[in-house]
């Protein structure tokens, strides 16, 4: 587990949507980059977010793949996680600048 310390201002619930829709779509994008849907048997992506001043970000993977698929269903799932975390960090450094603006 790791904490990033951005400073950001109070999120609205349309920013947190906004942020586990982001987080959804990196995962999925690099599950599909890696494999044709056909291989793909199950899916399951899931992001939550919690509290209040500091936030906590849970990102959780789960493949179940074709046995004929040749890759480590645990590890494409692990990097899935990652990439959701980099993109919603991304976006959440975005917010913080766009909340010192205001």
């Amino acid at each position: 587990m790791r904490e990033v310390v951005i400073g950001l201002p109070e999120l609205a619930d349309e920013q947190i949507v906004e942020l586990v829709q982001i987080g959804e779509e990196a995962a999925r994008k690099h599950v599909l980059s890696r494999l044709s849907a056909k291989k793909i048997y199950d899916l399951d992506i899931s992001v939550d977010v919690e509290g209040d001043g500091s936030l906590t970000i849970t990102v959780d993977v789960g493949l179940r793949l074709s046995s004929s698929t040749k890759v480590d269903p645990e590890a494409l799932a692990r990097e899935a996680a990652k990439k959701a975390m980099e993109a919603i960090e991304n976006r959440l450094r975005e917010l913080a600048l766009e909340g010192r603006k205001a």
